[in-house]
């Protein structure tokens, strides 16, 4: 899909190893902001997962810039839902934006820009999960997303 550019922000699906390089930094800011459990669960991307899934044509990196500098991301794996095979559901796996670009509409317009780009590739159903502790449901429910489950998570490592 064609990138948009609204007000200096461009707006864009891009290739995994294109933004790989620039993506170090915002996700470790990623992950101090939101992450659980940080004392036992350290930042440790599997790289080459995410290599591998972009291969298959899985993966879905949507970037929005504001002076060629990655200031937020959006991205998905679409796969088939064994529950519903007539259906591709694409799920999100990361979806951050550097806190300068959450005032105004930026995020608005990245998920809309996904969205218009995941229709046009056959995908029936976006998933998007959030963290309880950093809620955005508010700019969830204006773009027309349902809650649709709760998920639980308990830490049983040593």
């Amino acid at each position: 899909m064609q990138a948009t550019e609204g007000s200096k922000l461009i707006y864009s699906l891009e290739d995994y190893d294109s933004v790989y390089e620039e993506m170090q930094e915002l996700i470790v800011d990623h992950w101090e902001e939101i992450a659980v459990n940080k004392d036992k669960i350290k930042l440790n991307p599997d790289w080459e997962f995410y290599r591998k899934v972009a291969d298959e044509g899985y993966l879905g990196v949507y970037t929005v810039r504001s002076d060629s500098k990655l200031v937020g991301y959006f991205i998905v794996v679409a796969i088939a839902n064994p529950h519903y095979k007539d259906h591709i559901f694409a799920t999100n796996d990361i979806l951050f934006l550097r806190k300068e670009y959450r005032k105004g509409l930026t995020g608005v317009k990245l998920l809309k820009f996904a969205e218009q780009d995941l229709k046009t590739k056959g995908i029936s159903v976006i998933v998007i999960n959030t963290k309880v502790h950093i809620p955005f449901d508010k700019v969830l429910e204006r773009l027309k997303y349902n809650l649709t489950e709760r998920v639980y998570s308990k830490y049983i490592g040593d």
